[in-house]
């Protein structure tokens, strides 16, 4: 007979602990068991400014995400700031396709809740996306592009700030935009990144350690329990130590040595036009850089009528068999025409041969010819002459590829694993004038 109000009121008691216990309410309400490292970050990060750095895949989008929903149900600040009927979240990052990446997570957290997905008043996606709750909460997913100025003129109580580490001007957005929309109701900011170099975030970092109301907190990519612990150790056996101490421990190390500028990266996100199919009368480049033991094929196929030039198409795969490669090849050559570019590299050359049937143009590898195929890649980002969408495959067992992320990691001489960024390099190498182009006889043959 008292069997179903004593769960009532269990319950009851759990929902009302879990205000001020966002551990609680994510493993009782969202149904997520935040791994040890999270459950320090949500415990601790509660001060007027904290800063997560962290190795990839630490788990930084689902944490936020989580802290995002607890704050907004709650409607956590200060009692005397709660006159105010609504209660602005902002999730921020560099671009909207990765401000969206939170966003996203947050509706997936909510999915199949049915006591929360009550509190869901709407959910909108344009012209960015939006999601209100009956409580008068909101969260707004933006980009920080243009110093910020899609954020002006609106207030909130919290911040999230994914990414703040590849924000080319971090000191006005954050010191001169953030803060002053945190004013009214003395909202709180979380910083939170992978490391790039000991750029701003860096000497932030180092400011909140001592501030009597800042939090840091560290984490590395062996911390979370729920990804393929041998697919990190593979990644670390690959990398260079100081990859390894950025990428996978969430180390601040010096990056005076990477190909692409983080400027001319994020001008190319914005230039995108998106993956697409063929259009008529359009010319196209495909480049193919081909499997090793422990590397991918990779295939970019670049739209190259006019400028910026298109990322349309990518592709990436291994451990398949060599007529399968063969036939990929053939069937992208098929769908877009233009011409294709292959790493003709020892193996190389046997397959140059055996799609000799499509005619692509080989390209050897040498240390000479490598740096040359870097400087061309390096000089089209510079110029803004390239388009680049915002892509991530999955690759099961929680692995996953960042075409973005890898662009980042490309160094002139530590590049052996950077399959996709050689496919593009070879892809924007055949627009060279001096490259001897079947479809193009007037060009004058040259080395490759």
């Amino acid at each position: 007979m008292h069997k179903g109000p004593s769960i009532v009121i269990s319950r009851g008691n759990r929902w009302r602990r879990s205000v001020t216990d966002p551990v609680l309410f994510c493993r009782e309400f969202l149904e997520f068991d935040p791994h040890p490292g999270q459950e320090a970050w949500l415990r601790g990060s509660n001060h007027s400014q904290n800063l997560l750095v962290t190795g990839n895949r630490w788990g930084k989008s689902h944490i936020q995400a989580a802290k995002i929903l607890h704050r907004a149900i709650f409607r956590i600040r200060d009692l005397k700031f709660d006159r105010a009927r609504h209660y602005n979240i902002l999730n921020l990052s560099i671009t909207q396709d990765q401000a969206n990446i939170i966003f996203r997570k947050c509706l997936q957290l909510l999915e199949g809740k049915p006591l929360l997905e009550l509190l869901i008043q709407r959910v909108v996606h344009t012209p960015f996306p939006r999601l209100e709750f009956s409580n008068g909460a909101s969260v707004m997913a933006r980009s920080s592009q243009n110093r910020g100025e899609y954020i002006l003129g609106h207030d909130f109580d919290y911040i999230n700030f994914d990414e703040v580490a590849f924000e080319l001007h971090p000191d006005y957005v954050v010191d001169e935009v953030l803060t002053m929309r945190l004013a009214d109701r003395k909202g709180r900011l979380d910083l939170v990144s992978t490391p790039c170099g000991k750029n701003w975030f860096y000497r932030k970092f180092l400011e909140l350690q001592s501030h009597t109301d800042g939090f840091v907190h560290s984490g590395s990519s062996r911390d979370n329990p729920f990804i393929a612990q041998e697919y990190v150790a593979s990644r670390s056996e690959a990398l260079s130590p100081k990859r390894v101490q950025q990428n996978i421990d969430g180390e601040f190390v010096d990056a005076e040595d990477q190909v692409i500028s983080e400027e001319s990266l994020q001008r190319a996100l914005t230039q995108t036009t998106g993956l697409a199919g063929r259009k008529e009368h359009h010319r196209y480049l495909t480049g193919w850089d081909l499997a090793r033991k422990s590397t991918h094929t990779v295939g970019v196929t670049l739209d190259v009528t006019t400028r910026p030039y298109q990322v349309v198409a990518v592709e990436r795969f291994n451990r398949i068999d060599w007529p399968m490669v063969y036939a990929r090849i053939r069937k992208r050559k098929l769908k877009y025409g233009g011409d294709t570019v292959i790493d003709s590299t020892g193996l190389g050359d046997v397959v140059i041969s055996d799609v000799g049937d499509i005619k692509p143009i080989g390209f050897v590898f040498t240390k000479r010819s490598k740096s040359e195929l870097l400087l061309n890649l390096q000089m089209t980002f510079e110029r803004g002459e390239l388009g680049l969408p915002y892509i991530e495959f999955g690759l099961g067992s929680d692995q996953y590829w960042n075409f973005t992320d890898e662009l980042r990691e490309l160094r002139w001489e530590e590049n052996n694993h950077c399959d996709g960024a050689m496919a593009l390099a070879l892809a924007l190498w055949g627009m060279r004038p001096d490259v001897e182009s079947p479809t193009r006889p007037h060009f004058k043959l040259g080395q490759v």
